[in-house]
């Protein structure tokens, strides 16, 4: 990634930072929305995020990527993997949230970064530093402190770690503009969630139209409020690096977190708190050793400036004879 425009690291930067930090309050939004459940505020969430990126496009006037990405199917077939994983992303989530489970779903972004790596391992044959294998291992340590504190494996927060680590790993491969991607994605979710909403509908379970103007307002608010901070992720995870992106999740299972506690007022007994400081203690390692790494990158690279321009000064220029 050092070969981006500096512009273009700026604009990934607040980009990453829009992104997590409305993901980070989006916990106060899905409560809104019942009565109705979450695989319906699913389908919902899915076909109207189509609408509105539909609309941004048509606006935009911005096509013709999408006879290129037929014309790929190995990239179409990223996309269809980041479609699924997403929609198993959001799914899980918006039932955490709504049955109080918001504090166990910010544990599965904090241990995301953890995730990601241990996919960089097992998937792409990556070589850790040993920082990042104490890390994993302090991490490792905490889901289990955290399986003995809850009784049973975490198995939310691992589901969201798992499912949006796959999803930044596919969109990395895919290189398409957030509102592209995001297109992409939830034009093949579409036909699967209209189809779900219209059974549902004809079964007389269906929320949307029976229980007022407003709660129909917000379900179709769910475009927006997943386009955005998708386009935002989007846009960054094609201009700034893995590593950077790593750092920036962090703001969102914090503001989660503390909703959570202060907000929810979820119960977080002593064993949660000592699972959540392993953790904590993790990607403190994770920090300390990107930070690390980084900083002798930069210096590398100021040394190797320094040396060229040395070369150049000491390396005569001969005129041109006419």
């Amino acid at each position: 990634m050092a070969g981006k425009p500096r512009g273009e690291q700026h604009t990934g930067l607040l980009n990453g930072f829009a992104a997590y930090g409305m993901w980070g309050l989006v916990p106060l939004f899905w409560p809104l929305l019942k009565p109705a459940g979450a695989a319906e505020i699913l389908a919902h969430r899915m076909a109207w995020s189509l609408v509105v990126v539909g609309a941004v496009l048509l606006v935009m006037r911005r096509w013709a990527w999408a006879a290129e990405l037929l014309r790929q199917p190995r990239k179409l077939g990223l996309v269809t993997v980041a479609s699924a994983v997403i929609t198993v992303n959001w799914g899980v989530y918006i039932w955490a949230v709504n049955s109080g489970h918001v504090v166990e779903a910010s544990l599965g972004y904090f241990i995301n970064p953890l995730v990601t790596i241990a996919m960089g391992v097992l998937l792409l044959k990556e070589r850790l530093r040993p920082v990042q294998w104490a890390a994993v291992g302090v991490g490792l340590a905490a889901v289990v402190v955290l399986t003995i504190g809850y009784g049973r494996p975490p198995w939310i927060s691992l589901c969201l770690a798992f499912s949006f680590a796959t999803y930044g790993l596919a969109k990395k491969k895919v290189n398409l503009g957030g509102i592209e991607s995001l297109a992409a994605e939830t034009a093949i979710q579409f036909l699967p969630a209209v189809a779900y909403l219209l059974w549902l509908g004809s079964r007389g379970d269906a929320t949307f139209g029976t229980e007022g103007a407003g709660h129909a307002a917000l379900l179709a608010a769910t475009g927006v409020v997943t386009a955005i901070p998708l386009v935002c992720f989007g846009a960054a995870a094609i201009r700034v690096p893995l590593s950077t992106l790593g750092l920036l999740q962090y703001l969102a299972p914090v503001f989660q977190f503390l909703l959570g506690i202060f907000y929810f007022h979820e119960a977080m007994p002593a064993e949660r708190w000592a699972g959540f400081a392993l953790v904590w203690v993790a990607l403190s390692l994770l920090t300390f050793d990107a930070l690390r790494t980084a900083r002798r990158g930069a210096l590398a690279l100021r040394e190797a400036a320094r040396a060229g321009v040395t070369s150049e000064v000491a390396v005569p220029v001969v005129p041109e004879r006419a």
